[in-house]
């Protein structure tokens, strides 16, 4: 599987799988912000920037957070620019993150896609 995979399985699968059984009607989109703020009240409040921090959102979702995997994100979204961990980079993949919940069912706020 790959890394968006899982973030995106982490974010939304639970949240559909929830829907699913609670009504036969088609999957409404998820509520993104909504998921990951529940996620974050479940582990007790940790202080995590997940909403502009990709690394804080990979904390979040269990997901090894590392510069090797951030690597390996941005070489899977297709970022052409110097993997080194940057602020530019860590912005890009967590604005692709975002586009990527957004075309798999999920509502992202218009400010965490931008």
């Amino acid at each position: 599987m790959s890394i968006l995979d899982s973030i995106i399985s982490a974010t939304l699968g639970t949240a559909r799988q929830a829907t699913a059984a609670a009504t036969a009607a088609p999957a409404q989109p998820v509520d993104v912000e909504a998921v990951l703020t529940e996620k974050q009240r479940a582990k007790g409040g940790p202080q995590l920037n997940w909403k502009t921090s990709i690394a804080d959102l990979m904390r979040l979702l269990d997901l090894d957070p590392s510069l090797d995997n951030r690597k390996a994100l941005a070489a899977e979204l297709g970022y052409t620019g110097a993997r080194d961990g940057s602020a530019e980079m860590n912005i890009w993949l967590h604005r692709k993150v975002m586009e990527g919940l957004a075309a798999n069912g999920g509502r992202v706020p218009a400010a965490m896609a931008d």
